[in-house]
């Protein structure tokens, strides 16, 4: 399925948050949307954040639709996707795809629900 940033955006506040932003420094719900931005204002400790904050997108300049192709094709692979298929499928080079398969790697572990959970909506 064909996303684009603001959809990805979406899809992941509902994964995360239920579609209740909760700030991801304090755990508070007080928050007042950004104007023009995917981004919140915590009313409790006074900080901006948006829903890739604590995840394997934050502070990556790989675009979410790249990384949401990149997830079912790193997880459901029966053999471990190579760096250059996985750069061919997605339309990125090889140091970006490497990039990305060692912070799907480690995601694996820290944060698996939510892996899963993007898993199970791309298969819908």
């Amino acid at each position: 399925m064909t996303r684009n940033h603001e959809d990805c955006i979406a899809l992941l506040e509902q994964i995360r948050w239920g579609g209740k932003p909760k700030c991801p420094y304090c755990e508070s719900t007080n928050a007042t949307p950004m104007k023009n931005q995917r981004r919140y204002h915590c009313n409790t400790c006074f900080t901006s954040y948006s829903v890739t904050v604590g995840t394997l997108f934050h502070k990556t300049y790989v675009d979410l639709e790249k990384w949401f192709l990149a997830i079912p094709l790193v997880l459901n692979s029966p053999e471990s996707i190579s760096v250059r298929q996985l750069a061919k499928e997605i339309g990125v080079n090889k140091n970006t795809a490497c990039y990305m398969i060692a912070r799907l790697r480690k995601a694996m572990i820290e944060e698996p629900k939510l892996l899963q959970a993007l898993v199970e909506v791309e298969q819908l």
